[in-house]
């Protein structure tokens, strides 16, 4: 071996291709696809970042993670920002990234903005045009994904909070192709046939991209022109669609907009019974200071015989007695009555009764479809006449010639004959 050559161990190898390497690369921004992504339990994170020709090795250290607005998936286009660096012990470089920005989220961001004004200039987002929601609505519309986790939150809710409740649920799509157009006729739909009385449109969190059926021109002009009115539940409470801009109402999540569609039923009852009970206390109050009044009288020295000054005033003060004591009755039969028909429109919104309706309904048109049946006609005394070459119905003398195969149509069977003589009706 040439004493002229130096040897270098792999310590000293790796060491000064590591400060060959990192010194020139600092700060620098890489843009690729995520793959091979691993989450430790320490908080680090391992991944890959490749384009169609290469892939670099890449670390994201607890520290940086956990300032991660949010963490990175297989297949996301991102931009890395960090430096480049030499893991000695396997001889490999990599990119150790400080900051990750995911590729295409500013323009959507811009995009966003951009449509924004541009609604706010239609009128969209006016305050003035906003419907109240129903206080006690029948039926409840639910726009949102069948499996998600929204429309059990919303049921959970409602259960509880009032258990006879109706709802309709109209299964849509709430990202990727197609979800805007979905949302959209699923919100006219329930306006055509007027199937509730309050909409609640919405899904669970996720990036801006998985939000965007939410910010499409179909689905905001829908909302917009949608007579009933909406709750907004898209996202979680610092998620903003402009969905939630143009609704009647925005919660920040899908159970509090089950909570704002329905009053507790218990709390409603409570309202009920403090209504009344202030209104038992007023009611004794007046009495209790007229009765007051009435003994302030009888201690004056004229009124020793109160009979003769008194005799109409007690008689008054029985009669208001009477007559707020009537009232205070009258207004909780009234009460009474308004929650008997709640319960008993309730009651009518039952599904069997709804299926017994729809069972006559059938019947009926069964029947009526039966008696349009034109072989009917035939058990009448009537016939039709068919063709004998192809079987077509003759609607006309004139569709004749003498000679002519035909056949006649009987309720028992068929008569075939040639026409002799076709002499149409003259006009």
């Amino acid at each position: 071996m040439s004493n002229s050559k130096s040897i270098y161990t792999v310590s000293q190898i790796t060491q000064a291709i590591k400060r060959t390497l990192e010194t020139p690369f600092q700060n620098i921004s890489v843009q690729g696809e995520v793959s091979n992504l691993k989450m430790q339990s320490s908080g680090h994170i391992y991944l890959t970042l490749k384009d169609q020709d290469a892939q670099l090795s890449a670390a994201i250290f607890r520290g940086n993670a956990s300032q991660l607005k949010r963490l990175p998936k297989e297949g996301d286009q991102v931009i890395a920002l960090g430096e480049l660096s030499v893991y000695a012990p396997r001889g490999n470089y990599q990119l150790i990234i400080r900051e990750l920005q995911w590729a295409g989220v500013g323009e959507l961001l811009l995009m966003l903005e951009k449509r924004k004004e541009e609604f706010a200039k239609r009128g969209y987002f006016d305050p003035a045009r906003k419907k109240r929601l129903p206080s006690l609505p029948k039926t409840i519309g639910v726009v949102t994904s069948p499996t998600g986790a929204v429309i059990q939150d919303i049921l959970h809710v409602l259960e509880r909070r009032w258990p006879n409740f109706q709802l309709i649920l109209n299964p849509v799509k709430v990202q990727g192709e197609g979800a805007a157009s979905e949302i959209a006729q699923a919100i006219q739909d329930f306006n055509r046939y007027g199937l509730a009385d309050v909409l609640i449109v919405g899904r669970g969190g996720g990036s801006i991209e998985d939000l965007w059926a939410f910010n499409e021109e179909a689905v905001v002009k829908a909302v917009f022109e949608s007579k009933i009115p909406i709750i907004s539940a898209v996202g979680h409470e610092t998620d903003y669609t402009l969905t939630d801009f143009v609704a009647d109402v925005r919660a920040p999540t899908p159970s509090a907009a089950a909570e704002m569609v329905i009053k507790e039923k218990k709390e409603m009852l409570k309202d009920l019974d403090n209504r009344s009970h202030r209104l038992k206390e007023q009611i004794e109050y007046q009495i209790k200071t007229r009765r007051l009044r009435v003994q302030d009288l009888k201690r004056q020295p004229v009124f020793y015989s109160p009979y003769t000054l008194l005799g109409q005033k007690m008689q008054r003060l029985d009669d208001m007695r009477t007559r707020w004591e009537g009232l205070g009755r009258k207004l909780l039969d009234h009460k009474k009555i308004l929650i008997d028909a709640k319960k008993n429109q309730l009651k009518n919104l039952s599904p069997m009764l709804q299926i017994i309706n729809l069972k006559q309904r059938l019947t009926s048109l069964e029947k009526h479809l039966k008696s349009l049946d034109p072989k009917n006609l035939l058990k009448k005394g009537y016939s039709i006449l068919f063709s004998e070459k192809d079987s077509s119905i003759i609607l006309s003398a004139k569709s004749l010639s003498p000679g002519a195969r035909f056949y006649a149509l009987l309720d028992d069977g068929k008569v075939f004959a040639t026409a002799e003589q076709v002499k149409p009706n003259e006009k």
